[in-house]
């Protein structure tokens, strides 16, 4: 771990997941967010990443009581649903459908996994290194959903758009200017993610614009606006994803 200064902002390196167990690196950490600074995962906190071992002694079968009332409760909610995106595409990557989408496809489908697995691995470091995780390592309830290109692509959109949805109900509830700030950068990217999914749906339509389906997680196609579910919402449309109990503890205040 080290840290680097960027165009006057202080940014934080991280390649070794072991070193953000420790205080002094903890404080780091968060004085680095603190300050608007950044955060670089290096290749080597992924690979050493193990989804069947939770460092944090959490139990990988719940119930999992969610805390909504801090930023970081907000973002133990949004790790939960980063861990069904990710682990849905790595897969979808690695199942035998998978050779039933085209090149290009495929290619998208790779960076879709690649970009759900930083945003995983973001959250677990952060709140690792400020002691509040709440979610342990889950492994999503995809059986029967990796069959055919068509199944695949679905459940890719379910999961894009309930993500969206999230996301944007939550940001209300965001304290913080920087935490807020991070929300909305990972949020944007999975719209651009909904949108791939939706084109490869229905290629050369306006599909990957459309929201009138959303209308149950709050959306309006009339004014243009993209859904914003509450957290009970969410959980009750990713609950056939979820292998534990899943509860709000505490609502998110204003």
């Amino acid at each position: 771990m080290q840290h680097e200064e960027q165009d006057g902002e202080r940014t934080l390196v991280v390649g070794d997941p072991a070193a953000l167990g420790r205080v002094a690196t903890r404080r780091g950490f968060l004085r680095t967010l603190g300050l608007g600074g950044t955060l670089v995962l290096l290749p080597s906190v992924f690979a050493a990443c193990d989804d069947d071992d939770d460092p944090n002694g959490l139990d990988p079968n719940g119930p999992v009581v969610l805390d909504l009332s801090t930023d970081l409760g907000i973002f133990n909610f949004a790790y939960l649903l980063e861990q069904l995106d990710s682990k849905f595409y790595e897969a979808v990557v690695g199942s035998t459908a998978f050779a039933s989408f085209s090149t290009a496809e495929r290619e998208v489908l790779n960076d879709l996994r690649g970009d759900e697995v930083t945003h995983r691995e973001f959250y677990r470091a952060a709140l690792s290194a400020a002691g509040a995780l709440q979610v342990p390592d889950i492994t999503p309830n995809v059986q029967g959903r990796l069959t055919t290109r068509e199944v695949i692509l679905n459940t890719a959109r379910e999961l894009e758009d309930t993500g969206i949805s999230a996301y944007n109900g939550a940001g209300r509830f965001i304290r913080a200017p920087q935490n807020l700030l991070v929300a909305g950068k990972i949020v944007s990217v999975e719209a651009r993610h909904a949108a791939a999914i939706r084109d490869m749906l229905q290629p050369n339509t306006d599909f990957f614009a459309n929201v009138t389906n959303l209308a149950p997680l709050g959306a309006n196609e009339a004014q243009g606006l993209d859904a914003a579910a509450t957290p009970s919402q969410v959980l009750a449309a990713a609950s056939p994803y979820l292998p534990v109990p899943v509860s709000i503890g505490s609502a998110p205040t204003r």
